[in-house]
Order: structure tokens, then sequence, then C-alpha cells
């Protein structure tokens, strides 16, 4: 599981770092919005434990970013904000938990076990956009009702796409969702896999389903 934390405090970064590689949790800390725009962008993770008073901003904004890119991830609210309204404006943005500091790091990560649990076991087992329907289970893709054949490679990536629809996913993204490494960008690996996607979903004359962001990766639309 590889936790992302958006602290800017040091003591208490490195505080949460530790806390949560004892727990064989990877993590990797930023400490600006900056920062963790630049992280959430080139690498995948599971949760976040996000502080709101970042040198760079608010980290509120960030969340309504994150959120409506198409991040579903669990967000923690790890601030020194505790007052209702606080916890409330960062519940209705979007948050899954909230933590006021001071805090107990043994309920930090108990909050967090919870979140990432209950994430597990929420996901759906059918995805559908634009005809495409997919069955987790079944293994199965229709697309207007018609059967279409995927390999394995191409049913994750597909699977990943469906899952973040709007949200850019950059290669680096791809790479370590699908094949659970970086590998080397000069490659054309995952292009060759997104032109096969194009090929079985896409129509003549039709908006295009995945489009390429230029410098940044691609986009389900």
């Amino acid at each position: 599981m590889k936790i992302l934390i958006v602290e800017d405090e040091k003591k208490v970064s490195r505080f949460v770092e530790r806390a949560l590689n004892e727990q064989a949790y990877t993590t990797h800390v930023a400490g600006s919005c900056a920062a963790a725009r630049d992280a959430l962008a080139d690498t995948p993770y599971d949760a976040v434990v996000l502080d709101l008073g970042l040198p760079d901003g608010d980290g509120l904004d960030l969340l309504r970013e994150w959120r409506a890119s198409g991040f579903n991830e669990p967000v923690l609210i790890l601030s020194a904000r505790d007052a209702v309204q606080d916890r409330i404006r960062g519940l209705n943005l979007g948050a899954d938990d909230y933590l006021p500091k001071p805090f107990s790091v043994d309920e930090l990560i108990a909050r967090l076990r919870s979140l990432l649990r209950r994430q597990g076991g929420a996901k759906t087992t059918v995805l559908e956009h634009r005809g495409i329907r997919m069955d987790l289970l079944g293994r199965n893709v229709t697309t207007g009702g018609v059967p279409v054949e995927l390999t394995t490679r191409e049913f994750s990536l597909l699977e990943l796409f469906l899952l973040n629809p709007g949200r850019v996913l950059t290669r680096t993204f791809i790479a370590e969702k699908i094949w659970e490494a970086s590998y080397d960008m000069e490659t054309n690996l995952i292009d060759v896999y997104i032109r096969r996607l194009r090929v079985k979903f896409e129509l003549p004359g039709t908006e295009p389903l995945i489009r390429t962001v230029r410098g940044s990766g691609y986009q389900l639309a």
C-alpha cells in the first residue's frame, strides 16, 4: 500500500512517515501543493494524508482539484484547524475522514486502515461508460451489447480507464498499475495497447474514447 503524506512541517511528516513505515506502508512526503500534484500525477497512491496549511496554497483547494479530476482514493485530512465548520467543509469537499492536530499516531493508523478496508470492499463489479460494459467478476466486456475479446493486459488497461473517467493518467501511472513497475519511458509499449483499445472501441466519425494529452498522458473521454 502506497500512502502520500502531504505535510510541510518536517517534524510531523517524519513522525507520520516513520509510523506508517513501521506498519509496512510505502510512503512519500510532499511538503507543498505543487509537490503533491506532481507526486500524484507521477505515481499511483492508495490513500493520502493531507495537511491543510501548506506554504503555497490551501489543502482544501488541492482536495477539490483531485476529486474533480477523478481521484477517488481515500483522503484523510490531518490539520490544526479543528473547528466544526472546518471539518464539515473538508468532508463536504470529498475528504473521507478528518483528524485534528495534535493527534494520536495509533488513532491515525486505525483510521487509515479503516478507510483502506472500506475502500477495498466498496469496489463495484460492473463498470459502464459510453456503451461499454465491463463485468469484473465474469471478466467479459461488451460495447453496444456486442462482446469484445480482450487480452489480459487490454482488459486491465481498459479497467484502469473506466475506474478513472475524465482523469489524465500519466504513462508512469499506467505502467505501475498495469505492469506493476516503472519501465523505460522511451518504449512504445503503452502506445501499442492504447491503439489496440482504440481499434476495438472507437467508431469512425465519433468522439475519441481515449484522448492523448500531450506531455501528460491519456484520458478517457
